[in-house]
C-alpha cells in the first residue's frame, strides 16, 4: 500500500499540518504554506488491507523503508527518517472520512494542561508531579461515528405533595398522590461514538464536548505529523449506546418539566428513533502517557478545546487523614447543634 507524504518546496523535508497557524509547516527549514496549496483528496487505489489482517506493509516515500503497521493505522512517522507518512488506503473509498476537525491545540499546550491538571490534587501522592514520568505525548486523529436523529419521546410519572400543619393537640401530614403524563420530540445532532476499539469509550465521551461547527471537508493534509487510526468499530456496534444516551437525554429533558413536587417517579417511558443518519469523522485527541514507580497512567486532551482527562494515583495516608478530618467537622458540627438545640 501506498504512503504518502507532502514535500516542502523549499527543502524537500515533510511537511507537517501546524495546529497553532492552521497552515503546512516545515520543521526543518521553517517555511509556512497555506493548506489550501495541498487539499487534495486521493483516489481509492483499491489495495487497502482486508478486515483479517492486523498488519499491514507499506513503503516510505522519502526514503524507501518499508514501513509494518497494524492494519487500522492510517497516518504514523516513518521510524527509519521519521517523517511524517498517510497511508492513503485506509483514509479513500469506504474508509474516507466525510469531515475532520483540525488540531487547534499543539504538543505543548497539552503538556501545560497535564501540569495544570496536577496542581491542587489533595490526594494526589506529592512526589508524583516530581518522579512522574513522561513517556509519550502524541497527536491522535480519533475515528467517530456522528448519530443524527429524531427522538419521539413518552414517559409517565407518579409524583407526591406534602402538606403540614398543626393546632393546639395534633400535627398533621397530608400525603397527596398525582399521575402525570410527558411526551415530545427532540432532534439530536453529531452525537460521538468512538469508532477505535483501542480507545476506551468512557475516556472518550469524557473529553466530549466538540464544537462540530470547527469540522471542515475531510482531507489527508491535516493528519500530516500526526497519528490516525481508520474505524475498527463499525456505527452499526455503536448503535445500542448511542440509543441509550438519546434515551438518558430524552428522558431528562422530559423530567425537567415536571416540577412542583416533593418527590416524582417516573414509571414507564418509551423512545423511537426516526430519520438516522450517521457521518464519519475524524477528531483531534492529544494522548498522554506517564509512568511511576511501575504503573501507567493514560491521560487524554481535547485537541480543540484543552479539556483533559485521565485517572491519578491516590496517596492513601492522605485519604484516611481527610476522612477522619472530615469525620472530626461533622461530627462537631451535629454536637454543636444538639447543644444549641436542647438536645444535650
Amino acid at each position: 500500500m501506498n504512503a504518502r507524504r507532502y514535500k516542502c518546496p523549499s527543502c524537500g523535508a515533510g511537511l507537517e499540518f501546524d495546529s497553532t497557524l492552521q497552515e503546512m509547516k516545515c520543521p526543518y527549514c521553517q517555511s509556512v504554506f497555506p493548506v489550501e496549496d495541498f487539499l487534495e483528496v486521493p483516489a481509492d487505489t483499491g489495495n487497502q488491507a482486508t478486515d483479517t489482517d492486523r498488519f499491514g506493509m507499506y513503503r516510505c516515500e522519502t526514503c524507501g523503508a518499508e514501513i509494518i503497521a497494524e492494519e487500522s493505522t492510517a497516518a504514523t512517522n516513518c521510524p527509519y527518517c521519521s517523517n511524517p507518512v498517510i497511508l492513503t488506503g485506509q483514509v479513500s473509498g469506504e474508509w474516507m472520512p466525510d469531515y475532520i476537525i483540525p488540531f487547534q491545540l499543539d504538543k505543548e499546550a497539552a503538556k501545560a494542561a497535564l501540569r495544570k491538571h496536577l496542581k491542587g490534587k489533595k490526594l494526589l501522592p506529592k512526589v508524583f508531579t516530581t518522579e512522574h514520568h513522561l513517556d509519550e505525548v502524541k497527536g491522535v486523529y480519533v475515528p467517530f461515528w456522528l448519530f443524527d436523529t429524531t427522538a419521539e419521546a413518552g414517559a409517565s410519572y407518579a409524583m407526591t405533595k406534602t402538606r403540614l400543619w398543626s393546632d393546639s393537640h395534633y400535627e398533621y401530614t397530608e400525603t397527596s398522590d398525582f399521575e402525570a403524563v410527558r411526551s415530545g420530540t427532540i432532534r439530536f445532532e453529531n452525537i460521538p461514538a468512538d469508532g477505535a476499539r483501542k480507545m476506551a469509550d468512557d475516556l472518550m465521551e469524557s473529553l466530549e464536548t466538540f464544537d462540530f461547527q470547527s469540522a471542515v471537508p475531510f482531507d489527508p493534509v491535516y493528519m500530516a505529523g500526526y497519528f490516525a487510526d481508520k474505524y475498527d468499530v463499525s456505527a452499526e456496534e455503536n448503535l445500542d449506546r448511542i440509543t441509550e444516551r438519546i434515551k438518558t437525554s430524552a428522558f431528562d429533558a422530559l423530567l425537567n418539566t415536571v416540577q412542583g413536587y416533593e418527590t416524582v417517579r417516573q414509571t414507564n417511558g418509551t423512545v423511537r428513533l426516526r430519520d438516522t443518519q450517521i457521518k464519519y469523522a475524524m477528531y483531534p485527541v492529544w494522548i498522554l502517557n506517564t509512568t511511576w514507580r511501575g504503573q501507567n497512567y493514560r491521560f487524554a486532551m481535547n485537541g480543540q478545546t484543552g479539556k483533559l482527562v485521565g485517572d491519578l494515583p491516590i496517596d492513601n495516608f492522605a485519604y484516611w487523614k481527610w476522612r477522619l478530618l472530615y469525620g472530626l467537622g461533622f461530627a462537631g458540627v451535629l454536637y454543636a447543634a444538639m447543644w444549641a438545640l436542647g438536645i444535650l
